[in-house]
Parts: structure tokens; sequence; C-alpha cells
């Protein structure tokens, strides 16, 4: 949800929020980042360690990071997101805590309310930007869309579906083995 006056905004107005507050930064437009459900948490969460696990397992040199996590994505100062995950193989845009860049791999895990910007405003926008691999879990339609920036290609996949990630390649999720 766009907040009000929200044209022309910078990454400095978003370090200006009252604490505790959140929003993201798209082309100079600023959007309120609701509170995460719990259902959200534990999917967020439950990828994270499966992710990890596997680069772990593979010995890959990805790293995977949680929101809150600040990424410029454009590298400039009108664009800045929060992803529920950034999936990272190169160490060179992670600077001071925060990424510069375009991470390889994108997952959102959304809410109905928050489904216009993940499939429009960042769906572009992480495409543009160069992110590889976007997936987008919506808890609405228990589906998942993986976004193949790289192939240009795109698939719907279900909760019970195995699904493949290309950036990392051999992983397999399937959202029904969460137990949880």
């Amino acid at each position: 949800m766009a907040l009000p006056d929200n044209k022309n905004k910078t990454i400095e107005d978003i370090l200006m929020l009252k604490n505790g507050q959140r929003a993201e930064l798209i082309d100079g437009e600023m959007y309120y980042i609701p509170p995460s459900s719990i259902r959200q948490q534990e999917i967020i969460t439950w990828l994270a360690e499966k992710i990890n696990n596997y680069i772990k397992e593979n010995k890959k040199l990805c790293k995977v990071f949680k929101s809150p996590f600040p990424v410029y994505i454009s590298n400039d100062k009108k664009n800045y997101v929060e992803p529920g995950l950034s999936i990272i193989c190169n160490d060179s845009i992670l600077k001071d805590g925060k990424c510069s860049g375009a991470p390889d791999w994108i997952t959102e895990v959304v809410a109905p309310n928050g489904r216009w910007t993940a499939y429009c405003l960042k769906l572009a926008k992480y495409y543009e930007s160069g992110v590889r691999e976007y997936w987008i879990t919506d808890l609405a339609e228990h589906s998942v869309m993986v976004y193949n920036f790289e192939q240009r290609n795109y698939n719907r996949y279900t909760f019970n579906d195995k699904i493949k990630s290309s950036i990392l390649e051999g992983l397999e999720i399937n959202l029904s083995q969460m137990q949880i």
C-alpha cells in the first residue's frame, strides 16, 4: 500500500522512518510494509533453512538473508526493498550490512493485501535490476510463481509440487513437506 505524499522519496526518507516502521521504495514511491503473518514467517523460516542446508551440503558459495535485510536493488537512491528471502551468490554486492545491487534469487511470501506489489511493481523492478530468479509464494492461491528471468520464462506450481531452482541446480522444494 502506497503511503500518502509518497512521490519523489529517496533512501534518506526510508532511513528517517520512526522506529518499528518499515517501507520499501520503488522508483521513488514509498510503500508501507505491513507486519508479516505467522504463516508468512513460518514459510520464510522453513525456506531459509531448506536453502541454507542445501548450500552447506553442496558447498555452494551463496548466502541466504531473511527480511528485514536492506537491498538497494538498483544501487541508487530511489529503490530499496526488503524481500522475504534474498539469495546472494556474489559477495561483492554485500557491503556494510546491506546488499547494493540485485540478489541472484528473491523469494517473497505474500498475503492477499500484498499481491499487487509482488506481482506488478516488484516483478518489473526485479527483472529490470538483474535478479536472475524470483519466486512469489502466494498464501491466498496456495501457489508459487517462479520467474526465471535468465531464460525468460515462468511457471506456476502448487504447494504440493516439487519446485526446482535454476540458481541452485539440484535443489528441489516441496512446501507440503513443511512440518509446521
